[in-house]
């Protein structure tokens, strides 16, 4: 059995879990515990977990309550385990099952799995694939935290990370950017080298059951890391160290966080959770460190505040390329996105001088699942970045029929620093306008509702903010 079908039979699993009014992004989470447990009995790592708390003895169990005896079973490891990361993945264990027949079920049919033909390197494989299964499910809403890997792994390719470096990711979600990171470093130096000088991975993830998921990925992957459940805006980014490389996908929305208040290195407050993030990003590199950050159309153009970091961000860092991407590539199928990739100056002015935009979105087909995102897609514009990870490789402008062009720091000025900049027709039809199918109906119309609430909140947050000023 190879990878791919071992990921479609464990999925297949799933339906069992209808019956107690499950979703597909809390099954992923309820096999973090199963997959755990039954991971560390094939590759031999059970002296991580207490004797009669293993994965035989949750099979072999035959009494009535198997609901209540698994869920001691989370409680114990999750504050007794002697290792450290077992305890963070079953810490606060909350388990969705409802009925022990289907626990039973779900548990028989993991067990009955050939587990015997996937190697240790190939674990991760698994369940990076049940992730990206959940994330192209439009009613699980998991692609909010799920970054296209093609997407990734461009990113990644482009910003080259290596040996020795701080890598990081402020909203590391499932942990997809640290793992590609990782298996780049590796497939590009020998084993050896590695261990001589591995590299440091941090990030943030303030979603309890993602974090779970994040830790459980990176277990499987083997990458050795520290990611702590908390927000990056507040003061729980005071663990971060100064970043060789950033790699992020910040969550949509215009909330900025909870009632917790946001840290105070952060220039220009404001409720929009990205220009914060984008903040935070530019702020924590390293001179001469680099980025790469997935961003929404928003932050391209709004003025006042948004307008005042697009400078900043100018002024501070080399902010050499963008990246348009086409709609549907994530679970929110009419939000536009780009790619911003820039570089911390030596300096603190006057560090951009030109920005090279690439328009992937123009012409563009539909992506979703009958189009899925590939690789290959991006052949053409990594071709044009160039083989420099800070964007300094020989470039040339192929005018204005092209997808590929340069603007002078002066003429972005001239428009107000505004960088949602076109020159080609959009001629890819609206996503929402060729839908049919009515899981993505409901998807969009999700969406915006979602996105109503946001802005609803964000609303009253700065209402509540001037009446407390006026006081």
């Amino acid at each position: 059995m190879n990878t791919d079908n071992l990921v479609s039979k464990i999925w297949s699993l799933c339906h069992i879990l209808r019956g107690d009014g499950v979703s597909y992004h809390e099954y992923i989470s309820e096999l973090t515990y199963l997959l755990f447990l039954k991971i560390a009995e094939e590759n031999r790592t059970e002296n991580l977990l207490p004797k009669g708390k293993r994965w035989k003895d949750l099979v072999q169990y035959n009494g009535a309550e198997l609901l209540n005896y698994y869920r001691e079973m989370l409680t114990y490891l999750g504050g007794h385990a002697p290792n450290e990361t077992v305890r963070k993945i079953y810490a606060f264990p909350t388990t969705v099952f409802s009925h022990s027949e289907n626990l039973r079920a779900v548990i028989e049919g993991i067990d009955k799995l050939d587990w015997h033909s996937i190697t240790m390197d190939r674990m991760g494989d698994i369940y990076e694939g049940l992730l990206s299964k959940s994330s192209q499910d439009a009613r699980s809403g998991a692609g909010q935290y799920f970054t296209p890997r093609p997407l990734v792994d461009c990113i990644v390719r482009l910003v080259q990370p290596g040996l020795g470096e701080v890598i990081q990711d402020p909203a590391a979600g499932s942990g997809g950017f640290l793992i590609s990171a990782d298996h780049y470093i590796r497939t590009c130096v020998p084993e050896g080298a590695y261990g001589d000088n591995p590299p440091r991975y941090e990030g943030i993830e303030i979603e309890k059951g993602t974090y779970r998921i994040c830790l459980m990925n990176a277990f499987l992957h083997r990458l050795k890391s520290r990611v702590i459940l908390g927000d990056a805006l507040t003061g729980d980014a005071g663990f971060l160290s100064p970043a060789d490389v950033i790699l992020a996908n910040p969550p949509f929305g215009a909330k900025a966080g909870s009632a917790r208040e946001l840290r105070d290195d952060i220039v220009y407050p404001t409720v929009n959770k990205q220009l914060a993030f984008l903040q935070h990003i530019y702020l924590g590199l390293k001179p001469g460190g680099r980025a790469g950050v997935v961003l929404p159309d928003n932050v391209l153009f709004e003025d006042g505040i948004g307008r005042s970091v697009r400078q900043d961000l100018m002024e501070l860092c080399d902010l050499h390329t963008i990246l348009r991407l086409p709609t549907g590539i994530f679970y929110s199928p009419s939000v536009k996105t780009n790619v911003l990739f820039f570089t911390r100056g030596l300096s603190d002015t006057h560090n951009t001088k030109n920005v090279w935009v690439y328009d992937m979105r123009h012409d563009a087909p539909r992506y979703g699942k009958k189009i899925p995102l590939r690789s290959e897609d991006f052949s053409q514009f990594e071709l044009e970045y160039g083989d420099d990870p800070s964007g300094k490789s020989t470039r040339k402008d192929h005018g204005k029929e092209s997808r590929w062009r340069s603007f002078s720091r002066r003429s972005i000025s001239d428009r107000s620093d505004n960088l949602d900049i076109t020159w080609l027709s959009d001629s890819q039809a609206e996503a929402e306008d060729t839908f049919s199918e009515p899981d993505e109906i409901a998807a969009a119309i999700l969406y915006h509702l979602r996105s109503a609430l946001s802005e609803i909140e964000a609303a009253t947050e700065e209402l509540a903010e001037i009446a407390e000023a006026a006081d």
